[in-house]
């Protein structure tokens, strides 16, 4: 029994589960980052070596750089998700303008490789839960007086694409021009006699 711990203590012990944490942690944050500088040219051992591990463990992890985009956009999606399903518990109409500013925040967090994830968006059962959201959302703000009563969540629709166009065409020089441009939109769209 003592020689078989010789023998195993000799060798690399396989990654614990919070090694493997840390990697995947470390991975995604690289691939942010370097997807950010290089776009689609970025590679898979640019990404490793940025992380701090080995390309083999990137592969472990990713099959591809396709997969490993993919797995960024499902993070983004489940950011805005969780927003989403916050705004809904709410009871004072503002749930909306809640959910915009964390669609907001999320497009300019994403903003560096988002026309990576923007060719990959699909309607996606993520998808479709945010715009029925967004619709919920809409309807609950126009009942509270907190927007127009003619307030679609079409409209809604329309701003989240303008904000975004708006975010990506400053590529992160004017951090404060969406939350102006979304605040100057929600005072259009607020009922005149709201609160």
């Amino acid at each position: 029994m003592s020689g078989q711990t010789a023998q195993l203590d000799g060798l690399p012990r396989p990654a614990t589960r919070r090694d493997a944490v840390r990697n995947y942690h470390r991975i995604v944050a690289a691939a942010r980052e370097v997807l950010g500088e290089s776009g689609a040219d970025a590679s898979m051992e640019e990404i490793a070596a940025r992380a701090g591990v080995g390309v083999g463990t990137v592969y472990r992890r990713f099959a591809s750089k396709d997969a490993l985009i993919d797995e960024l956009l499902r993070l983004a999606s489940e950011e805005v998700l969780c927003a989403a399903e916050q705004a809904l518990a709410r009871t004072d109409g503002r749930g909306l303008e809640e959910l915009l500013r964390a669609i907001g925040q999320s497009f300019a967090d994403h903003a560096r490789y988002a026309s990576l994830l923007l060719e990959r968006r699909r309607d996606t059962a993520a998808g479709r839960r945010i715009r029925a959201a967004i619709n919920e959302l809409t309807r609950r703000a126009a009942a509270s007086g907190t927007v127009r009563p003619d307030i679609t969540g079409g409209d809604v629709m329309a701003l989240i694409w303008a904000m975004r166009g708006l975010i990506q065409a400053t590529e992160g020089r004017a951090p404060k021009a969406w939350p102006r441009f979304l605040a100057i939109h929600l005072a259009g769209l607020r009922a005149a006699d709201g609160p």
